[in-house]
């Protein structure tokens, strides 16, 4: 998903994207489904991530197809892959060789793990980057096993740091007409997500992140920051001086723990006193008493709950893709505006090697 999402938000944001997929099958993507949900021949999740880009089908084995796809880089502005370190050489379009075919291409490259190194050819699948960085020990509560995100996190957030770096690296050819080698791995990206938190962990002596007890939204921050139950759903509170949220909710038990260093060190007794005493009142009794008080908090919602409530309408987060069968996809659309607009695409992923023959007779690659 990383390479893809990356083609999705720069084709989100006007670039002509066009996929290179093998004849016959296509890309993976196109059979890997999410409660096996389908549209058509191709999984609902292909046309969500690939609407409106373009697909060339090209067997990169077949030295006709190879010739082809040089052409089409000599006109091209940014070439992207996610195989694994050395296919690409192997192919002949390494990037020294791609470099000599066009010297301004930006050449974006994502790996699992970096190119070198012991894991380098080890598979680059979200999960199991999630599980070997360390990510997986800062969900969940201090008795829990080890518990990922529920979402693909390494790759979006690493196919978000490829566009900013594509976009940095036109933004210099710009100046320099040169092109440039841009690199990404998931695991790199979700290190950077961690960030804040390896930078504790290196600078405090190297100590293990510890989950609180229950309620746990941050290993390193102190109570109340955390999840709580109510009497009749959850509330979160953020980052909080306990006792001025001790005055505002009236709760006398707060009051033994005035000074804020205790606000970490005895996290996990406060939360259970919050636990306890917010589970006597509904969540919209207690949101009454914070928001008014500019109390960092907020109710959780469900998806049904959210999806239906004027504050995610308002943001006109929903578009539809309308599919070549003339079925219509709802979906999410980028979340980018720029001079107020919004950028919507009701283009769905492409049929396999849909736009081939008009590729072929638009770059005059038929010939070759």
């Amino acid at each position: 998903m990383a390479g893809p999402s990356a083609g999705l938000r720069l084709a989100d944001l006007g670039a002509r994207v066009i996929k290179i997929e093998r004849p016959g099958t296509g890309e993976g993507g196109r059979k890997i489904a999410i409660k096996n949900l389908f549209a058509g021949d191709d999984s609902i999740v292909f046309h969500t991530i690939n609407r409106n880009k373009e697909s060339y089908e090209a067997d990169l084995k077949n030295p006709a197809d190879l010739d082809k796809i040089k052409k089409l880089i000599e006109k091209a502005d940014v070439l992207t892959h996610n195989f694994r370190p050395g296919i690409m050489e192997k192919i002949g379009l390494g990037y020294e060789e791609v470099k000599n075919i066009n010297p301004r291409l930006v050449y974006g490259v994502v790996t699992g793990y970096g190119s070198k190194g012991p894991w380098a050819a080890k598979p680059g699948q979200d999960l199991l980057v999630q599980s070997m960085s360390g990510l997986t020990y800062l969900s969940g509560d201090k008795a829990d096993d080890p518990t990922p995100f529920g979402i693909a996190v390494a790759d979006i957030v690493c196919g978000a740091h490829l566009t900013q770096g594509i976009l940095a690296a036109l933004v210099r050819r710009g100046k320099t007409q040169t092109g440039s080698l841009v690199e990404v791995s998931l695991l790199e990206s979700v290190l950077d997500l961690q960030f804040e938190l390896l930078t504790t962990y290196l600078n405090d002596g190297k100590k293990e992140p510890v989950r609180a007890a229950r309620g746990n939204a941050n290993a390193y921050l102190s109570a109340p920051y955390g999840v709580y139950q109510t009497r009749n759903g959850y509330l979160a509170l953020a980052m909080e001086n306990l006792v001025r949220l001790g005055i505002i909710l009236d709760c006398e038990a707060l009051k033994a723990f005035p000074d804020s260093e205790g606000w970490f060190t005895r996290r996990d007794e406060i939360m259970a006193i919050l636990n306890n005493f917010l589970q006597e009142k509904d969540t919209a009794a207690w949101l009454s008493l914070l928001e008014p008080a500019d109390i960092w908090c907020a109710e959780i919602f469900n998806y049904q709950q959210f999806l239906n409530h004027d504050g995610y309408k308002v943001l006109q987060m929903d578009q539809e893709v309308v599919l070549q069968n003339k079925e219509k996809l709802r979906t999410t659309r980028c979340p980018i505006r720029i001079d107020g607009g919004k950028l919507l695409s009701d283009k769905p992923g492409p049929l396999l090697g849909q736009h081939t023959l008009p590729i072929d007779l638009e770059f005059n690659l038929a010939t070759a």
